[in-house]
């Protein structure tokens, strides 16, 4: 057996965000790079393909969708534009790095043999890497909850296959009201699906404060989301066209019909085959690579970008957790994941969720002195935008402290929210009061129009 042994300055395995961007900046900085993707279909990483993108863009199909559109033949379309999409951008991402002069993209399954080698495919096909410097960016995959009939269920769906499979299912069963589990809701509801949302826990998303919870949740039952909370899902039973989802409510049991059941309870890093013991590569209980603060790893020459690190499982941060490395390798070595302050979020139902900083609850467990504005959108005279798109569901929520009046933390459900969103937080970064967002001056008709008003409720009190 014959094996192709290459050698690099720097080694990257997984084409994700942060990979690719560290990639493209020492390729053009005149390192040799050799990037690993295991597969064709994933080159650019999660957000491209089966992530933000496809998802985001079947929201704007959805929304699009009118009441004389035949709901299977609109879905149709507006997949075969995801899939048409999502192709390009996977076509030009590979180009746009294998076509450096001084970057390789190899397509195959990667493990380590030694702390600087790591080894791609198999047999005849069997390629070796080596390098002094080693960037591990493989992202993270959905857990599947160990109910009975689950796994073996025809009808399990994965977040995956949503964004690609062309038939509309019938009736969607989400398992967990978390971002991607609402998201998918409201998608496939606009679309026309009959959708349900199983939830574990009493109330949506726990980690906001319970009136934002409740808005977006009323926001969801008004458009026909069936939500169920305190369920407990104890059985996945096939009934050939169907299955049957059988939860425990308040100690009573109940069911629900599916043509789909998606489970949306949470993912976890991917460091299964990746053999990091034999790089002697530390990982955490939950398969996580551990990280520093500079994002080294028990190998200080190897380092872990994105989901696999264990983060927060955003594009985002793995695009900062390039530039840490980046700072590192081609920079001073000054910073680091400390750094980040007011990280912003986006729920993508309709209207967005946006949120940044603290809760009001956080807040107060904190001891903080703090005002709060709370205004909803209908109720903005400022801010007009939301009438002249007709969407004037939702509510803006601020967190000020009262002693500095600088903002800690934002929950904007509104129109735009996933813009308006990265002002408050620059704002927050920045230490701009809450009194000079009011006072600013802002387009008009615009959704931050809205701080005129709604931040007067705290400057004024």
């Amino acid at each position: 057996m014959t094996i192709t042994a290459l050698t690099a300055d720097v080694l990257v395995v997984g084409f994700g965000k942060g990979g690719k961007t560290a990639a493209h900046v020492l390729a053009d900085a005149g390192k040799r790079v050799v990037l690993i993707e295991r597969s064709e279909n994933m080159y650019g990483g999660t957000c491209p393909n089966i992530g933000c993108v496809p998802t985001k863009m079947l929201v704007h199909y959805s929304g699009a969708k009118r009441l004389a559109d035949d709901a299977q033949e609109y879905f149709t379309r507006s997949t075969a534009g995801v899939r048409a999409l999502t192709a390009a951008f996977r076509a030009g991402n590979f180009e746009a790095l294998d076509g450096k002069d001084t970057a390789t993209v190899l397509t195959g399954t990667a493990s380590f043999v030694d702390p600087h080698t790591v080894a791609v495919g198999e047999g005849d096909d069997r390629i070796t890497v080596t390098a002094p410097t080693i960037l591990v960016n493989t992202g993270s995959e959905p857990v599947l909850p160990a109910i009975p009939g689950l796994a073996a269920s025809p009808h399990l769906v994965t977040s995956t296959e949503l964004t690609k499979t062309s038939n509309l299912p019938e009736r969607l069963v989400v398992l967990g009201g978390g971002y991607q589990g609402l998201e998918f809701a409201a998608i496939y509801r606009h679309f026309g699906t009959h959708v349900t949302v199983l939830e574990a826990a009493d109330r949506l998303l726990p980690r906001e404060d319970e009136d934002i919870a409740e808005a977006v949740a009323e926001i969801l039952r008004g458009d026909g989301v069936t939500i169920v909370t305190g369920a407990k899902v104890t059985e996945v039973r096939d009934n050939g066209a169907t299955s049957t989802v059988v939860y425990e409510k308040d100690g009573e049991p109940q069911s629900v019909e599916a043509s789909a059941v998606l489970p949306a309870t949470g993912r976890r890093a991917v460091t299964a085959g990746l053999r990091l013991d034999a790089a002697g590569v530390r990982t955490t209980p939950g398969g996580a690579i551990e990280v520093d603060e500079y994002l080294r790893t028990s190998q200080p020459h190897i380092y872990a970008l994105g989901d696999v690190n264990g983060g927060e499982q955003f594009t985002y941060i793995s695009l900062d957790d390039a530039r840490i490395v980046l700072d590192q390798l081609l920079g001073r070595g000054k910073r680091t994941t400390t750094d980040r302050r007011a990280v912003p979020h986006t729920l993508f139902v309709t209207p967005p969720l946006a949120t940044v900083g603290l809760t009001e609850t956080q807040a107060r467990a904190q001891g903080r002195n703090i005002k709060v504005a709370r205004e909803k959108v209908a109720d903005i005279i400022a801010m007009p935008r939301a009438y002249t798109v007709e969407e004037t569901r939702g509510v803006m929520k601020f967190i000020v402290d009262a002693d500095t009046d600088l903002i800690l933390g934002a929950a904007l459900l509104s129109i735009d929210a996933q813009e308006v969103i990265n002002t408050v937080a620059l704002a927050m970064r920045h230490n701009i009061t809450a009194t000079e967002l009011r006072d600013a001056i802002y387009t008009h008709p615009s959704t931050t129009e809205a701080f005129n008003e709604v931040f007067d409720k705290v400057v004024s009190a």
